[in-house]
């Protein structure tokens, strides 16, 4: 089986191509067994898929990488711990905004390091609610006051495009990456964010590169399930499936990747996910397997490359594609439309945060 590939965000700072999410570790995703998770993310480790993606506003997942980092070092030893690169998140609640200190930065950030049990964090991606709110300026300015004194590695931001990152490169901010949702379903990010990134030396991170499991074999063919969920990450892509056309539409997507992945030998969502890491400037992927029993099929991502007839039957059905459209990130900004409303504002402080709607209508 082909090894992972390995991208440099930044000299000394290589991460794994695919990145082992951990949104479905969290809260809203269905019953997680904590300790065959910890435990399994090992075999990730070993497979060569060394690069662990957390926030501090997932409940519960910084302390469960930290719990398997530690374990890890005290069996292993410190070469092998140190392996794990960890990228996690700083996201201020919504209703703290105006309010939102420096010295809540640094603690968020000495927080992270003490649930994680490293002495540095890798990457920490920067997110604000809302730009006319408080001050997300001094804000990032505190988080690199961090990294001087050697708590962060490199910085990095979620859900910008082009325009809201470059008011941060202008200041003077190194931004290694941008994590953003970026797949066959929503590419918003090939517009102006992918063109700006190569120009400016700002890696994609791709989230949501299966949509939330609707782009594996387990859809293929099956009925429109509306959004009867209690998974609030298929709340999520089924809006996306939306945005993007019909549920036929979605099936002929489906049955598509599914006919190059049988030319290849591999499952659809695995040509999914190349589909995406081939995209320019897209560093790496993240793929929200939670247990070891999914990684033979994550790890087929590395064992072919799309050819051109590839692509084309794909693009075919892209081109049929009425959306999503405008800026990353733009539907969701919109709190009291569809996908803002499925969206939990203030997390940091108050982990048992409420929706605003429970579906998506």
């Amino acid at each position: 089986m082909t090894k992972p590939e390995t991208m440099d965000l930044r000299p000394g700072h290589t991460i794994s191509r695919v990145i082992k999410g951990g949104w479905q570790l969290a809260g809203d995703h269905g019953d997680v067994d904590r300790t065959t998770a910890i435990a399994d993310m090992e075999a990730f480790v070993d497979a060569g898929i060394t690069t662990f993606d957390c926030a501090d506003i997932y409940t519960g997942v910084e302390e469960m990488i930290g719990a398997f980092i530690a374990d890890l070092r005290q069996r292993r030893g410190a070469e092998v711990a140190n392996r794990v690169v960890v990228q996690t998140k700083l996201v201020p609640d919504l209703t703290r905004l105006e309010v939102f200190s420096q010295a809540d930065v640094e603690a968020i950030v000495d927080r992270s390091l003490q649930r994680l049990q490293i002495e540095r964090l890798h990457l920490v991606q920067f997110y604000w609610w809302d730009m006319s709110r408080g001050h997300a300026l001094d804000a990032l300015g505190a988080l690199k006051r961090c990294q001087e004194k050697g708590k962060v590695a490199n910085l990095g931001v979620n859900n910008w495009d082009a325009d809201s990152i470059a008011h941060f490169t202008e200041a003077g901010f190194d931004i290694a990456a941008a994590q953003v949702q970026y797949s066959v379903l929503d590419r918003r990010a090939a517009q102006t964010l992918a063109p700006w990134a190569t120009e400016n030396d700002v890696h994609l991170l791709s989230f949501g590169t299966l949509a939330g499991g609707f782009l594996t074999e387990r859809w293929l063919g099956a009925p429109d399930p509306g959004f009867a969920f209690s998974n609030r990450s298929l709340i999520k892509y089924r809006l996306i499936i939306d945005e993007f056309g019909d549920w036929n539409l979605f099936q002929t997507l489906l049955e598509t990747l599914n006919t190059v992945g049988a030319r290849h030998g591999v499952p659809l969502s695995a040509v999914a996910v190349r589909w995406v890491l081939d995209q320019p400037q897209v560093a790496a992927a993240i793929v929200g397997a939670r247990y070891a029993r999914h990684l033979p099929q994550t790890l087929k991502i590395f064992d072919f490359a799309l050819t051109d007839a590839d692509r084309a039957e794909i693009g075919a059905v892209l081109a049929q594609s009425g959306g999503p459209k405008g800026p990353v990130f733009g539907l969701e900004s919109d709190r009291n439309g569809r996908h803002g409303r499925i969206m939990k504002y203030n997390l940091n402080t108050n982990p048992d945060d409420q929706i605003h709607a429970a579906k998506g209508d």
